[in-house]
């Protein structure tokens, strides 16, 4: 249906039911239920793939996720949409010993924490105050937690100082933001990093491998469950197509990308809080959407992948997991693929102070930067990769960044609520709306379900009332 400027102020037979902006994870479950629920939908997506933050591609014949890579216990609607479209998965690799290389020591450990000596003790007092205190900011309302103004005012990082950490406390911690957030802890909001960790289930199930976040990974990738979701919608689905114009309309909204024009019920918006500023509003969102999407950044993080005629480091009864105190790689998973005697593939993360002169650099010098970060770890033979690539996350022009937003001091009290409540038709998904597991791939598909069921409740409405005008008339 084509409609003309002049009469956008009322649409009474929409082209499609619902609208989605985006086809990442998070847009591409809202379309997949929504079509599940009997509605009409259009997907627009202004890149020249679908996943958003999850990509693939294959390295030397080996399979490897530039985006998001990992699930854990708890992850459940990931996992089951996972399991809906066949994708299957396999444990991360996590046998032997972890090594850390740390102020000019190499050692070799098990478990999550590292031997840090009479510092152990120390960090194990900081994670507990850190869990204790996230327990009091309520999940999907932080602006709600005791003293939530006095938590948002302060960072991370002043809190672990004021907290007396121990300087290994405060770098350990600081991995763990750069993986998390892709910023240092000085960066990010106390108040959000509470509200993170609450959410997740607390610091153990966000950075642990056995029983935690890291747990498992997808065979076929986490791409290619985007890919399929959006094989099942078909046309329904347009690439190349950014969003440039939303009007909310008496019965509707209208949105434009490009030359088309599709009228609809709802629209969902599934982008990083961010990018929402690209797209026009019309009538104008309330004042604080626009602060929000200035002051709610991503963070900037990179991911490596070396692949070699085999994972070496397992012959020496190592993991492939790994921690460093100096760079540019922080810490690295194995990232082999699950049949044995086939190649090895380790994983390095790039974020934070790191990653700030990262994207700028030639291609050959990050190579040989990671790869030595490989080598000070694992040994000379991490020097002999058969194969190689990097994702530089911060420079992807419709993802801003990686692998989640950043709020700094200040920010969560007044535009948290901004995130995710409707904007009358105007529906938010994205995982920096989910209550559970933002910033995870899991995340994203919670907030997909529930925007799903939000624009359900919004066409409902507007068949209900056309049957009304229809009968009256």
């Amino acid at each position: 249906m084509t409609v003309t400027p002049e009469a956008v102020d009322h649409v009474t037979a929409p082209d499609v039911d619902v609208v989605v902006v985006g086809a990442g994870l998070s847009g591409l479950t809202a379309a997949r239920r929504l079509h599940q629920l009997g509605l009409r939908v259009a997907v627009f997506e202004a890149s020249s793939r679908v996943g958003g933050r999850v990509s693939s591609t294959t390295v030397e014949g080996v399979h490897v996720d530039l985006g998001g890579t990992f699930v854990g216990p708890g992850q459940d609607r990931i996992i089951a949409l996972a399991d809906e479209v066949g994708v299957r998965r396999f444990p991360t690799y996590a046998a032997g010993e972890n090594v850390i290389r740390w102020r000019g020591q190499h050692r070799r450990y098990r478990g999550t924490v590292p031997p840090m000596g009479a510092n152990l003790l120390d960090v194990g007092r900081i994670q507990l105050s850190l869990d204790r205190l996230a327990r009091s900011v309520p999940r999907g309302n932080p602006a709600a937690a005791p003293r939530a103004a006095e938590l948002d005012a302060d960072s991370l990082g002043s809190w672990l100082r004021r907290s007396r950490a121990s300087t290994t406390a405060r770098d350990l911690i600081a991995i763990a933001s750069r993986t998390t957030w892709g910023c240092e802890p000085d960066e990010v909001s106390l108040l959000h990093a509470l509200h993170y960790i609450h959410q997740a289930g607390g610091l153990s199930s966000m950075l642990d491998t056995e029983g935690g976040a890291q747990e498992e990974h997808f065979v076929e990738g986490s791409h290619e469950i985007a890919r399929r979701i959006a094989a099942d919608l078909g046309e329904a689905v347009r690439l190349n197509a950014p969003v440039q114009r939303v009007e909310t309309t008496e019965g509707g909204v209208l949105v434009s990308a490009g030359d088309e024009r599709v009228a609809a019920g709802a629209v969902v918006v599934a982008v990083p809080p961010a990018l929402r500023s690209r797209i026009a509003f019309a009538p104008a969102l309330p004042a604080v959407h626009a602060q929000m999407s200035q002051r709610w950044p991503a963070g900037v993080l990179s991911k490596a992948y070396a692949v070699y005629e085999t994972p070496f480091w397992r012959e020496r009864d190592l993991s492939g997991q790994g921690l460093s105190d100096t760079g540019p790689v922080f810490i690295t998973f194995d990232a082999s693929p699950p049949e044995r005697g086939g190649p090895g593939v380790l994983l390095g993360f790039v974020g934070g102070v790191y990653a700030r002169e990262w994207d700028a650099l030639p291609a050959e010098e990050r190579r040989v930067r990671v790869l030595s970060s490989f080598a000070d770890l694992f040994g000379a033979r991490a020097l002999d990769a058969t194969g190689f690539i990097d994702q530089r996350w911060g420079a992807e022009p419709w993802a801003g960044g990686g692998p989640t937003a950043a709020p700094g001091p200040g920010v969560v009290v007044p535009y948290a609520g901004a995130l995710a409540a409707p904007v009358g038709r105007v529906i938010w998904a994205g995982t920096e709306t989910a209550d559970r597991w933002t910033g995870f791939m899991d995340g994203a598909v919670r907030a997909g379900e529930r925007a799903a069921l939000q624009a359900r409740g919004f066409v409902a409405s507007s068949s209900q009332d056309h049957t009304r005008t229809g009968a009256s008339a």
